[in-house]
């Protein structure tokens, strides 16, 4: 699919010109066409399929740029910002985040400061384009290409009208084609028939939409709107809607929900691994793509319309900022499969929330191993025929660390570790096996299974206290973390070069979660947990599984380490000059094999003895949650069966599908994201208040409006316009 380009018009966007539509089978991606708007088009059977093969497009600009995260993961409990603050609004609260853009005029840190109105101007140009489709729809005879036109249509109308409701609650509803014409009169619609149409969309294509991905991996299909039908629902009878929801029967509403959601999991059974669907991904196109239980991603692969401005630019945000902090001894590279842009920072909340010696989850999701793939400390001596030579001084590390000259690491062994503990954890304190600290500073931690000195180590817990966020001395702008690898992708062909996997924006894995909180809403809390368990029985180390392996996206590096092919630039010498204990230059291949060990800290950070036997996740009663649950209960006061369930299902969330895109929409539709935010987001915690369950409608878009005379809106009436507290 080629990405078509956009009109800006008084904040809503305009369907003028369709770039790049393409016809149907397996390479839809990459078609090689163009079409300008007829009528002529969308009477035909190609054309229309053509054209609503374009909407797929709209979806990439998610995760295009810096808003992939500011909108969906800060400012709730999951993420708070590193030392970067490019999006530091979205995470604080603060009064940049106001109805006009952020710039650095208005204080924005640089001008990659995601936009109010960024969410707001896309969603309604493919509002736009879906409405075209529908309203031509008609034309095409034959019934299986207009099912499928029509259905992608009101899918993607649907879920373009939700992620607003989402973030700005009631908006105008447009249904009409622009049909090139510039509009200043709207009309706001209440939040009741903004999440009317929506359900409206989504059951539409869920009636239309063909069973199969009959166009290929990322078709939306009718269990993709089975999925997104079920959450429009729930979100009817959740506590946002609360004021105005009582007209509908929550039962019909809820019961639906769980059909819907039986109706996905049977026909979109879970992937059998967790690795399955982030870290075992190989390279372009590779099968874990094609998994059963993804219903939606933004696909992107070497075809250049899937790159550059709207290209997968998720690989950016979740490493901390190792190129600065390790001394040196840890180098970034394409062959490292995220870069360490340092934007989303986990909270203690989100590493305490897994039970750290029996999720698997939590083993396959943070990467708490960095290889030492640059030596950094060298000595000049005389060879044998009087040159000067470089040689790796461990001498002088030895003894500015405090350790012996044995205990030096190589290319190869552990440069970076994170410590991924439990609070009630004893076996640090006092430092028995040496202080922690960054490679910039000197400290004696030698790793005790290993034997040898970490240049960079760094422990969650230490005397009962989180710890993690002091390595650098301001915990509210930390660059040290242990970040998660969802995103890491081995195929990039430059240290800053697009990424070319698909991004996974809605699976099976959710659906049971919807499920499990339909059942808690209609108190069958028991069910919830029977629900709940089927994920945590995935979850949970197989018999014969290495707890101490560890992969990742960048994998698909290298057709000798699992990847599809070898990456392009593998014989190149390594960006940052990575040398090896001889002074010479590594080439990415060899800077591969440093970084990639293959191994993550878990006998360092549960204490307990190796082991090769399966682990059990699997919970009795809702009345009997795990204490890391209770924990969290406990420090947010949820006493009733309800709260406690309630909050439980947001627990499981987070260990089932951290970091995927939807936080602070599903908190805030809870009316669970203050409270979350100010217990486990310190950043937050100062500033969220009840009035940002919703975002400020943009200033530019109300700034435009006139009267159905043509006259401009008074100031009480622009007032009207937006939301309380802005």
């Amino acid at each position: 699919m080629k990405y078509f380009n956009s009109k800006i018009v008084c904040g809503v966007l305009s369907m003028l010109t369709l770039l790049g539509t393409t016809s149907c089978g397996d390479d839809f991606l990459e078609e090689e066409a163009g079409h300008k708007y007829t009528d002529a088009l969308l009477e035909t059977q190609d054309g229309a399929l053509a054209m609503a093969a374009g909407l797929y497009a709209n979806i990439r600009w998610h995760f295009g740029y810096e808003w992939a995260y500011g909108i969906t993961l800060y400012g709730c409990d999951e993420f708070t910002n590193g030392a970067d603050l490019t999006s530091e609004p979205w995470n604080t609260y603060d009064n940049r985040l106001n109805p006009l853009d952020c710039t650095t005029a208005l204080g924005a840190a640089n001008k990659n400061c995601p936009a109010v109105s960024g969410l707001w101007d896309q969603m309604y140009y493919g509002i736009s384009t879906a409405n075209l489709i529908i309203s031509k729809a008609d034309n095409v005879t034959n019934e299986d290409a207009r099912n499928k036109a029509l259905g992608e249509a009101h899918f993607l109308r649907g879920y373009n009208y939700y992620r607003l409701f989402c973030q700005y609650g009631a908006v105008t509803l447009e249904t009409e084609p622009a049909n090139g014409t510039v509009k200043k009169n709207y009309t706001r619609a209440t939040e009741e028939e903004t999440l009317n149409l929506i359900i409206e969309d989504f059951e539409a294509a869920y009636n239309l939409l063909p069973t199969k991905k009959w166009r290929g991996n990322g078709t939306w299909t009718k269990y993709t709107a089975a999925h997104f039908l079920a959450k429009a629902l729930l979100y009817r009878q959740s506590e946002r809607c609360a004021s105005w929801a009582s007209k509908y029967e929550k039962n019909a509403d809820l019961n639906r929900v769980i059909s819907l959601c039986d109706e996905v999991i049977a026909a979109c059974p879970l992937a059998p691994d967790y690795w399955d669907l982030y870290a075992k991904w190989t390279g372009i196109d590779c099968p874990n793509e094609g998994l059963d239980e993804i219903l939606m991603a933004a696909e992107h692969n070497l075809d250049n319309t899937t790159q550059g401005r709207y290209g997968n630019r998720t690989y950016n945000y979740f490493d901390p900022q190792f190129s600065n902090f390790s001394g040196g001894w840890v180098q970034r590279g394409q062959y490292i499969g995220g870069m360490d842009f340092q934007r989303c920072r986990p909270t203690e909340y989100t590493y305490s929330v897994f039970d750290n010696v029996n999720d698997a989850r939590m083993w396959k999701t943070f990467k708490t191993v960095y290889g030492l793939n640059n030596i950094t400390k060298f000595r000049t001596e005389k060879d044998k025929d009087g040159k000067d030579i470089s040689v790796y001084d461990r001498e002088s590390v030895a003894s500015q660390n405090g350790i012996t000259v044995d205990q030096v690491p190589d290319l190869g062994d552990e440069g970076i570790i994170f410590i991924l503990n439990k609070k009630s954890d004893k076996r640090f304190d006092g430092n028995p096996y040496g202080t922690f600290g960054r490679g910039g500073d000197a400290h004696s931690f030698v790793n005790p299974l290993t034997k040898k000195w970490v240049p960079n180590a760094f422990v969650a817990f230490q005397d009962g206290k989180y710890i993690l966020n002091t390595y650098t001395g301001n915990p509210k702008t930390s660059n040290v973390f242990c970040g998660i690898n969802k995103t890491a992708d081995g195929t990039r062909t430059g240290e800053k070069g697009d990424a070319h996997r698909d991004v996974i924006m809605a699976r099976t894995g959710e659906t049971y979660l919807v499920k499990a909180e339909a059942q808690v809403r209609l108190g069958k809390y028991q069910d919830a947990i029977s629900t709940v368990n089927v994920l945590r029985a995935r979850g949970q180390w197989k018999q014969g599984e290495d707890r101490s392996y560890y992969t990742d996206g960048s994998m698909a590096f290298l057709k000798a380490d699992g990847g599809k092919e070898d990456n392009s630039t593998a014989a190149a010498p390594s960006v940052k000059k990575n040398k090896n204990k001889d002074g010479e230059v590594l080439n990415n291949t060899q800077a591969y094999y440093a970084s990639m060990t293959h191994t993550n800290t878990y006998y360092l950070s549960t204490g307990i003895a190796k082991t090769t036997a399966a682990s059990d996740l699997q919970i009795k009663s809702y009345t009997q949650l795990p204490e890391e649950d209770e924990a969290v209960l406990s420090k947010i006061g949820a006493t009733s069966d309800y709260d406690r369930m309630l909050n439980f299902i947001f627990n499981e969330r987070t260990r089932e599908l951290l970091g995927e895109w939807n936080r602070w929409d599903e908190l805030a539709r809870t009316g669970l994201l203050v409270k979350r935010a100010k217990a486990f987001n310190p950043e937050a915690a100062p500033n969220v208040q009840d009035r940002h369950m919703y975002r400020p409608i943009p200033q530019k878009f109300i700034d435009t409006l006139q009267n159905e005379d043509g006259s401009n809106l008074s100031d009480a009436e622009k007032k009207a316009w937006q939301n309380p507290g802005y």
